[in-house]
């Protein structure tokens, strides 16, 4: 990922659409883009099955609150410091990461108006 100069994200936040998520990713996540590529593939087979829209919109809320937090470098490192610490802490250390988590997450739906998780 590159960085940006004074702690400024680095990209505007894209419309919450597959095509300008995509692009978003490729520039500042291309690692993820296969992630992304499998999970569409899953939310639209899941929303065929069921004629039912609520997966795809799912999949964009969830690559939306992705691009939102990636973009920002300071804020994307502060998420992989308190996933690594969920994963490599005690029991105590886990629930601080599980909910300093919670709130990058809640204040990411927030920025982009999206519905609670």
């Amino acid at each position: 990922m590159t960085t940006s100069a004074a702690g400024q994200p680095l990209i505007p936040q894209p419309p919450a659409t597959v095509t300008a998520l995509r692009q978003a990713i490729v520039q500042i996540a291309p690692a993820a883009l296969p992630a992304f590529t499998r999970e569409l593939d899953q939310a639209a087979d899941h929303s065929r099955q069921a004629s039912d829209l609520a997966p795809l919109q799912r999949f964009i809320a969830q690559w939306a609150v992705y691009v939102h937090i990636q973009r920002q470098p300071n804020l994307a490192k502060e998420l992989r410091h308190w996933e690594d610490t969920a994963e490599t802490g005690d029991a105590t250390q886990a629930r601080r990461a599980a909910s300093a988590i919670g709130k990058i997450l809640d204040d990411a739906h927030a920025a982009l108006a999206l519905p609670p998780r």
